[in-house]
């Protein structure tokens, strides 16, 4: 095992040097589950991708697809090399696959109209809520800090499962009544809705989430006017990771590693720098999911 402090003092050279030695290769071609345009797993695909063209090594395909779950499920048939997910999911679902490294925070909100009387997470009974599409990771953890309220889906409030981009015009309608999604702060599809919605505080909710289902979500404050207008609340944080799949050679989880820890600066999208970080000293703690043993021995190579 190795430490957060391990991968601190990192050599200039690195990729160059290690580029050179596969100089005469034809560059290893990485399909790679993200998710849905607009949204945060997205953006960093496209980044990590245009990254990697920078590499004689590797290339990586970027598939737009639903979320962590889908990516999951894809990642297992063979249909990808590597994803994207939020942790809880992959600890939910169970995977075989192995990470490369903790990346970003991602984050649970629950919006409502500004005259709405939802105040908190128990007034949505017999409401309707956008929990999100199929196959994210999002609703996976939103349905989990629901059934900790006590609130059962499709039971105690009826359930939509729109994408942002369609949730958004939905409550501002009237058609639901509550959005619930998770990306970065600030979203910049909310941070940009004019009149804003309201934001509920779901801080209440990480220990009994943690309590019932065994996840060690982060309880997460966010600042006054990060979203124009919305005063500070705090909401769910969980980390996101970059899996492969077990046949990924070493070579390429290898440049995957340093693409990682060498471009963590460009990595995050410029609409959230600031706020959202990529904190690389992170990127070996990744929970149960085991570090694939190449990264660990590339960010071990890197300390000192």
């Amino acid at each position: 095992m190795i430490t957060r402090r391990q991968v601190l003092g990192y050599s200039a050279a690195t990729i160059a040097s290690t580029a050179a030695g596969y100089a005469d290769t034809e560059p290893a071609y990485i399909r790679l589950g993200s998710g849905l345009p607009g949204d945060l797993f997205h953006d960093f695909g496209a980044a990590l991708a245009t990254a990697a063209r920078r590499s004689p090594v590797i290339r990586i395909r970027d598939i737009s697809t639903t979320g962590s779950a889908t990516n999951l499920k894809l990642l297992e048939r063979g249909a990808l090399d590597a994803a994207l997910t939020l942790a809880d999911t992959a600890a939910a679902v169970g995977t075989r696959a192995l990470a490369v490294g903790r990346l970003y925070e991602s984050y649970i909100h629950l919006a409502v109209r500004p005259e709405s009387g939802i105040t908190r997470i128990a007034d949505l009974r017999g409401a309707l809520v956008n929990v999100g599409v199929h196959g994210s990771g999002a609703a996976v953890t939103a349905e989990r800090m629901l059934r900790s309220a006590g609130l059962v889906p499709g039971t105690d409030f009826g359930v939509a499962r729109r994408a942002l981009t369609e949730a958004l015009p939905a409550i501002r309608s009237g058609q639901v009544d509550a959005i619930i999604w998770g990306d970065g702060i600030p979203t910049w599809s909310i941070a940009s809705t004019v009149p804003a919605l309201r934001m509920l505080d779901l801080g209440e909710r990480v220990q009994p989430m943690r309590d019932r289902f065994g996840y060690p979500y982060d309880r997460v404050p966010v600042p006054w006017n990060v979203y124009p207008g919305i005063s500070g609340f705090e909401t769910i944080g969980a980390p996101v990771l970059l899996l492969v799949a077990p046949r990924v050679s070493d070579r390429t989880v290898r440049i995957l590693a340093e693409i990682l820890l060498h471009n963590s600066h460009t990595l995050v999208p410029e609409h959230v720098r600031g706020v959202q970080f990529f904190d690389r000293r992170w990127l070996v703690n990744t929970g149960s999911i085991p570090l694939h043993p190449a990264a660990a021995a590339y960010y071990r190579s890197q300390h000192g």
